[in-house]
């Protein structure tokens, strides 16, 4: 008998750790098995899961999975991306020839461009091909922001010689408007993180978009500290007079939830909430589960290039070692004041350790936390896909937080 979800529920850091039961145990998760997949296996799992709109793929065209897989005939990163860059470049094309007579149309093809180009370069940027197809990637989703209504600004902001840029997204009729800060993840872009701004906008809930560290435009490299780029966007955010800046909420997703839950002690003063959608803050940097975690199958392949490239190391040995002091136990963060959370998981995540959200529940603050027992990566599975977990789970927190004392 199936059990459907109830609320999202508080927990006091002292009570007895409880995960929400929320679905039948019954439902298959995403594939869990350890190991590389062969081309062959790689064709087969990006296919089943284009046809299920499942992530990392989600979003392109079941016909155009089959016909980019049909091209690639080796495992090398440039195969796979020239692959996908030639479908992209036709929607690019149908988009440019759409663009003044239905540009309701052409928008939606400069969307497909991108989800296409970003298959292409995913998960990093790793050879010329990769960055080739995230610079058409970047451009046909700039010219998609330009055509959607309400339309996506670039924004730059100075940072240490460099730009930190963003999408800002903001709703229609409300000024000043609330914020969603999103922070896309390993090995998502503020893209992603961007082109699910919808619902927001209907509920009048302002979105910027960015990169974690490490990746996209970001201008720096994952280390210690490095959250100091987003408190730039904080200061940032309190300039634009659109903006409620003391209506903010952060969301970070998979790997970036991390920056997430570290904001929500280092910038508590500033934000109404932190929404750590995947967590990952202490277990998840120790040598051992990365051992096994980039073994998983969740993952659909490449995973140790994407890890390492976000801290610049070449070599295994490097990679393990860098990892154990990001924890946020060894910098002793977990027992200091914090802004409100949500911790959002699944029960069978082979990507980071359960164990890490018991951890932060049992420190410091009581926390909200919504766990999936059938669900893996971000709490997904097969009936909580991941625009469920969005739409009924992480979305009312948000609008919950940004509505108390509205106004003040």
């Amino acid at each position: 008998m199936k059990r459907k979800a109830s609320t999202v529920a508080s927990f006091a850091a002292v009570a007895t750790i409880a995960a929400l039961v929320l679905l039948s145990a019954s439902s298959a998760v995403l594939a869990q098995s350890t190991g590389p997949r062969d081309l062959a296996e790689l064709k087969q799992e990006a296919q089943r899961r284009a046809d299920r709109n499942l992530p990392p793929v989600g979003g392109v065209k079941a016909e155009d999975m089959r016909e980019a897989l049909s091209n690639i005939n080796n495992l090398e990163p440039d195969t796979w991306a020239a692959a996908f860059v030639r479908i992209g470049d036709r929607y690019v094309e149908k988009a440019k020839s759409l663009q003044a007579s239905a540009p309701k149309e052409a928008a939606e093809a400069y969307k497909h461009a991108w989800e296409v180009y970003n298959t292409a370069r995913w998960p990093t940027e790793n050879s010329p091909g990769k960055k080739g197809a995230y610079v058409k990637a970047l451009d046909a989703f700039a010219a998609y922001g330009r055509l959607i209504d309400p339309p996506l600004e670039i924004v730059r902001i100075p940072f240490e010689g460099k730009e930190i840029i963003g999408y800002l997204r903001l709703p229609p009729n409300v000024r000043p408007a609330p914020l969603l800060m999103g922070i896309s993840g390993l090995d998502t872009r503020k893209e992603d993180v961007a082109a699910t701004s919808d619902g927001f906008m209907r509920r009048g809930i302002a979105v910027l978009a960015l990169d974690m560290p490490g990746t996209g435009q970001a201008p720096i490299k994952v280390d210690v500290g490095a959250e100091r780029m987003y408190t730039k966007v904080l200061d940032y955010v309190q300039t634009r007079k659109e903006i409620d800046a003391k209506r903010v909420v952060v969301r970070g997703q998979s790997w970036s939830g991390y920056w997430a839950a570290i904001l929500a002690y280092t910038e508590r003063a500033r934000l109404r909430g932190a929404v750590v959608h995947g967590v990952g803050i202490h277990g998840y940097f120790q040598p051992e589960f990365q051992r096994t975690g980039l073994l998983t199958r969740e993952y659909l392949f490449d995973l140790f290039p994407a890890r390492s490239a976000i801290y610049e190391v070449k070599t295994l040995d490097e990679f393990l070692s860098y990892g154990p002091r990001m924890s946020l136990q060894t910098q002793g963060w977990l027992d200091k004041p914090a802004a409100p959370m949500l911790l959002v998981n699944g029960e069978k995540d082979t990507q980071q350790p359960i164990s890490d959200l018991y951890l932060m529940m049992k420190h410091g603050d009581p926390k909200d936390a919504w766990v999936n027992p059938a669900g893996g990566h971000m709490g997904r599975s097969e009936q909580w896909p991941q625009r469920r977990v969005l739409d009924e789970v992480v979305l009312p927190w948000i609008e919950r937080k940004l509505a108390a004392g509205a106004g003040k």
